[in-house]
């Protein structure tokens, strides 16, 4: 699969992803059918162009951790709602979505 293709189907997926719910690069990496290219799909976010409407702030890595650097993501996750631990990751249990 070329990469721009690849891209494009990591945005159709969080697109889909509601407002309050998180996933994972490696959950969407699953639902692709390539559970072994998380770091692709954070590539792909990485790319997203600013102006396309994906919502890439509810991607996080596993553990709930949130990019590094990124302190937008915190506060549009918890504007929406989604809930975290002490330390300052998503707490999953409470809103992991799996598409």
């Amino acid at each position: 699969m070329q990469h721009a293709a690849f891209q494009k189907e990591v945005y159709q997926i969080v697109k889909q992803i509601p407002a309050g719910k998180v996933t994972t690069y490696g959950q969407i990496a699953y639902m692709l059918g390539r559970p072994k290219n998380s770091r692709l799909v954070g590539q792909a976010m990485r790319l997203t162009p600013s102006d396309a409407k994906i919502p890439s702030h509810r991607v996080v890595g596993a553990n709930g951790r949130l990019v590094p650097g990124w302190h937008t993501q915190y506060e549009l996750l918890r504007a929406e709602g989604v809930p975290f631990t002490p330390g300052g990751n998503v707490q999953l249990k409470r809103c992991f979505w799996q598409g």
